[in-house]
């Protein structure tokens, strides 16, 4: 059965009376009127999905009728229902904005099509304004954060977005928000584009099989397979005018890396099975927690790839080397669950909860801190957060972690030093720190990835 709402204005009760009787027997609920009078309040009151308006009702005109809808915004699709058979009137009002019109006498079967043609439309243009508007909900306006790593990050960024690059690579540590980053820069891409709606596509490069990837990519034909019952558009396709994620890019098998660098440089697509080259309009943007380089030498990551991603990149920092952030973020977690659970109560962290908050390493970044703040909103019903309040990962944090502070200045000792002792020291800090990325690792230290692997190999460190 079809649904929808039909509003019917025509001075005539015989076709009032005629009409209601068909469409409600299609399923429609119907609400009729035979005067002019207060009826723009009822349509805007009753909220059609459609409002069949006769041209010529004697008190006031169709046409100014359809002018007052149009007027004040009333979200209704209008019918024109006129006797004339040359329509020119019905054409005008078209042009005022209705969407179509009939012409008296009716053909049952013509006005069923029209209608159902028109509530159809409708619902497909709500439900894509109900997916845009939760979709324009994951899309970060600001990135938060006021160490100067992320400040960086964020000017970065905004020059990317401005410059609309069609391809970029975003580095760092699981749950450091690098797909956060990427929702970000589309966002600042096409975020108040008077064109209207970017799609963004996201898609996982180690969630899927290869073969079941590369459809998911490129799309296929009807008949290249199997299963292809019909055409099927690609991510790539889908995204066109838009962005495209894709995450954890490093875990990608080498033989799609192929056709993926082809789409890259000729930015068109041929579908499986296909031999039509489709253009496409798409800003690129990859992730990866790997070790790109390391994976080149292994032999498991195209170098050609690589610097076609690379010539724009942006790194992540750990939240550990931001230290300065984790309560600020830790504060926007405890408003935004507080807000989601109807928690109002909590309010705060005590001091001690803020130093073992701030001390601890957070090996799942800002992923892990954002569940932390979330499991406590809702288990408990303290007014602030406590010590207790925290995991027992966090409190059992060893006692040299939580009172570790940076020194501003490091003072020379009466005996003197090593600096070879020292800077393998570091090194091997960093490479632990990296959990032995090798780029990330050269980031933190503020030297080239070359001269880390000179070190580590000058200090044998590969083989510790």
């Amino acid at each position: 059965m079809k649904t929808g709402k039909i509003f019917l204005l025509d001075d005539d009760e015989l076709i009032v009376s005629m009409l209601s009787r068909a469409l409600k027997k299609d399923g429609y609920e119907i609400m009729s009127e035979l005067e002019t009078d207060g009826v723009v309040n009822k349509i805007r009151s009753w909220s059609p999905d459609v409002v069949m308006l006769d041209i010529n009702m004697p008190e006031k005109s169709g046409i100014d009728i359809l002018q007052e809808l149009r007027r004040k915004e009333i979200d209704a699709q209008v019918i024109m229902l006129t006797a004339d058979d040359t329509a020119e009137t019905a054409v005008k009002a078209m042009k005022l904005g209705a969407a179509d019109y009939l012409t008296k006498p009716f053909n049952m079967d013509e006005v069923r099509i029209v209608i159902s043609n028109i509530v159809e439309k409708q619902k497909l243009k709500h439900e894509v304004e109900y997916y845009r508007n939760i979709s324009s909900q994951l899309f970060e306006k600001e990135l938060l954060g006021e160490a100067d790593l992320i400040k960086d990050l964020k000017a970065k960024a905004e020059r990317i977005a401005q410059a609309h690059v069609s391809s970029v690579l975003i580095s760092g540590e699981s749950g450091t928000g690098k797909e956060l980053v990427a929702r970000h820069i589309h966002f600042l891409m096409h975020g108040g584009s008077s064109q209207g709606y970017a799609p963004f596509r996201a898609i996982n490069c180690t969630a899927l099989p290869e073969t079941l990837l590369e459809s998911e990519l490129f799309g296929y034909d009807k008949g290249s397979f199997t299963d292809a019952k019909s055409d099927k558009k690609g991510v790539f396709e889908l995204a066109d005018g838009g962005s495209i994620l894709l995450d954890e890019i490093g875990d990608m098998k080498l033989a799609l890396q192929g056709k993926l660098l082809r789409v890259l440089e000729e930015r068109t697509v041929r579908r499986i099975g296909g031999n039509v080259e489709i253009p496409i309009d798409v800003t690129v943007i990859a992730t990866t927690n790997r070790d790109i380089p390391a994976a080149i030498e292994k032999e498991e990551f195209r170098m050609d790839l690589f610097y076609r991603l690379n010539a724009f990149s942006l790194f992540i920092p750990a939240l550990r080397d931001r230290k300065e952030d984790i309560m600020l973020l830790a504060r926007h977690f405890l408003s935004k669950f507080a807000e989601k659970y109807k928690n109002q109560k909590i309010r705060d962290f005590s001091p001690g909860a803020e130093k073992l908050l701030t001390s601890y390493r957070w090996p799942g970044n800002v992923r892990e801190l954002k569940n932390v703040i979330e499991r406590i909103v809702v288990l408990e019903g303290t007014e602030v957060i406590l010590p207790e309040h925290l995991p027992k990962e966090i409190l059992n944090q060893p006692a040299a972690a939580r009172g570790f502070q940076t020194a501003e200045k490091f003072v020379l000792p009466e005996t003197g030093i090593s600096l070879d002792d020292i800077e393998k020291d570091l090194i091997a800090q960093a490479l632990e720190r990296a959990n032995n990325n090798k780029t990330i690792a050269a980031k933190l230290l503020n030297i080239s990835y070359d001269s880390l692997r000179y070190q580590i190999k000058k200090f044998k460190l590969e083989q510790e």
